[in-house]
């Protein structure tokens, strides 16, 4: 069964080309949802994913309607192929995107590759970033949930016979954030 899927940004915006491309490609249901990119809070995205079964194909009448990112639609797309579902794109850039035709495949394999690379590049430069910052004196991670005059406090407290639930609540930390910033 070909399940179709259709996006726009914003309610002034129509559906209705869509509506006609994903019809004239023989979806039986099709879907909508009239929000920005992101894939959180898209109704009839979730609906028409979930709504897919093996050996059915989601129909979109362009790539950017689907997902705004390459990771985003690299991750659509191989949860679709874990379940045996098709993706077949109608027009626009992902046009050669038809993964029930081996060339189709082989583009969306290749779409793959190139947000895996994308994600390790972020990944370098994020490592980079952190170390040189570290380099700098910049302390990198979480905010410390203690200063430095509140440990000694904390210790002080501690030595003076205070438990360390009543130091704990005290300074609203958990019990086990106060034991490892006393054993730092």
């Amino acid at each position: 069964m070909n399940i179709g899927y259709a996006r726009v940004s914003t309610g002034e915006q129509s559906l209705s080309l869509q509506l006609d491309a994903l019809r004239a490609a023989g979806c039986e249901v099709i879907h909508e949802d009239k929000a920005s990119g992101v894939l959180n809070g898209r109704k009839g995205l979730a609906q028409a994913l979930k709504g897919c079964a093996a050996d059915d194909v989601l129909v979109v009448w362009k790539l950017d309607r689907l997902a705004r990112s390459l990771h985003d639609l690299v991750v659509i797309a191989e949860d679709l192929k874990g379940r045996s579902v098709g993706l077949k794109v109608l027009t626009g850039e992902g046009a050669a995107v038809d993964t029930t035709q081996p060339q189709g495949r082989m583009v969306f394999g290749i779409l793959a590759v190139m947000a895996e690379f994308e994600r390790e590049l972020m990944r370098e430069r994020t490592v980079a970033g952190m170390a040189a910052a570290q380099r700098r004196g910049v302390r990198v991670g979480r905010p410390l949930k203690l200063s430095e005059y509140q440990r000694r406090e904390a210790a002080s407290m501690l030595d003076a016979g205070r438990s360390r639930a009543d130091i704990a609540a005290l300074f609203g930390v958990h019990v086990g954030t106060l034991r490892r910033v006393l054993k730092a």
